[in-house]
């Protein structure tokens, strides 16, 4: 059977891309726990706290896998739980005191990666190449959402 050669390209790309080390090497935070507590930051920094349900949403993962991630980094004294005042049930993640500075750390870290690869790659050819993969991803969408009804 033969498979298709911008299939096979794309793949690659995907998990070329996946990989790719934005904190040089020098991570304390996995891409996912820095993705977490990135919207933990941004609600906190509107005045408002967010839910493992909504994190799990933002993510593209369960809440099951939240809870493990928001356990970890409770155990390391990263994030913690706080029961709603008005309902025990539902708990909002936070940042610990110290998080903010560790985030601040890797952002630091990921953005001078990000300007390093401007400055390799060319800043109209990185804004050219997110544009045409914000293209590429629009229409495989839609090609996706017109199959879903097929049986």
């Amino acid at each position: 059977m033969e498979i298709n050669k911008y299939l096979i390209k794309l793949i690659e790309a995907a998990k070329g891309l996946e990989g790719m080390d934005f904190f040089m090497g020098k991570a304390s935070l996995s891409k996912t726990e820095f993705r977490l507590l990135q919207e933990v930051v941004m609600e906190q920094e509107k005045g408002n706290d967010i839910i493992s349900s909504e994190l799990a949403r933002r993510l593209g993962i369960t809440r099951s896998a939240v809870s493990q991630i928001v356990t970890k980094l409770e155990e390391k004294d990263i994030v913690k739980r706080t029961a709603a005042q008005y309902d025990r049930k539902i708990a909002y993640i936070r940042l610990s005191d110290h998080a903010r500075t560790m985030f601040s750390q890797q952002c630091m870290r990921a953005n001078a990666a990000m300007e390093e690869l401007e400055t390799q790659f060319g800043k109209k050819r990185l804004e050219r190449f997110i544009a045409e993969y914000d293209e590429l991803s629009k229409a495989f969408c839609k090609i996706v959402e017109s199959h879903k009804n097929e049986t």
